[in-house]
């Protein structure tokens, strides 16, 4: 059924509130959570930090009380190939990658988008707080920012192509964060109050250097450098 929808359901209230409107609009959906590393891969010490299992079973909660399937995905090869691997190298080359951007592109609208379609699904939805229209006049898909611009959140996914975005669903992006979460208590979620993530899922206590350093990368000071070569500070 290709008329069916995947929705990349992170455990948390954002995209669970997507797959709960896309559900009264009279959508037929699919719950899918990615896995893309396990606490035993992170550095020892930092397993209580990382909450892919819980993530994956409040995921997995949520698509039950809303009575839609729900599977969890391995994409942990991929991921370790397209998003880690290039932001060491990057780090190592003195660059500043934002491995969101590159995950957005390549995992969760590339590989994620793949499996949707192997489930059934035609389109993906995500809790991303943007919006994709059709511009009738260009031909072509439009990201545009999300209503609440202190959430906005389409600089995450610029680099997506004409193709990932006909088959993207946002259904979150026309609401306030505050809105979400009443929509969610109001109809009993389970994560209606679960905390927002901000950090790099892979880095979960925010220490991207001491990530570097167990990757295998020497770091080394140096100087942060405009392009008119005036040094502004050291690193």
């Amino acid at each position: 059924m290709r008329d069916s929808i995947a929705v990349a359901m992170s455990g948390g209230v954002d995209s669970s509130v997507a797959a709960w409107l896309l559900q009264q609009q009279g959508e037929q959906t699919v719950g899918v959570t990615m896995r893309l590393f396990t606490p035993e891969e992170l550095a020892p010490g930092q397993g209580e930090r990382c909450h892919i299992l819980e993530d994956i079973q409040d995921a997995r909660a949520v698509a039950a009380q809303l009575g839609i399937p729900h599977h969890a995905l391995d994409l942990s090869g991929p991921f370790r190939e397209r998003v880690m691997e290039p932001f060491v190298r990057a780090y190592e080359q003195g660059r500043t990658p934002n491995p969101c951007v590159t995950c957005n592109r390549t995992i969760k609208f590339g590989a994620l988008l793949e499996a949707a379609g192997q489930l059934g699904c035609g389109r993906l939805a995500t809790g991303h707080y943007a919006r994709v229209d059709y511009d009738e006049a260009t031909g072509r898909w439009r990201l545009l920012r999300g209503l609440d611009r202190r959430k906005d959140q389409s600089y995450f996914l610029f680099q997506l192509t004409q193709a990932q975005l006909a088959h993207l669903l946002l259904p979150v992006g026309g609401y306030e964060k505050g809105d979400i979460r009443a929509l969610a208590a109001d109809h009993g979620l389970e994560n209606a109050q679960k905390p927002d993530s901000q950090d790099i899922c892979f880095v979960p206590d925010g220490d991207y250097a001491a990530f570097l350093e167990r990757q295998g990368v020497t770091l080394r000071p140096g100087n942060f450098v405009d392009a008119s070569g005036r040094v502004l500070g050291p690193h």
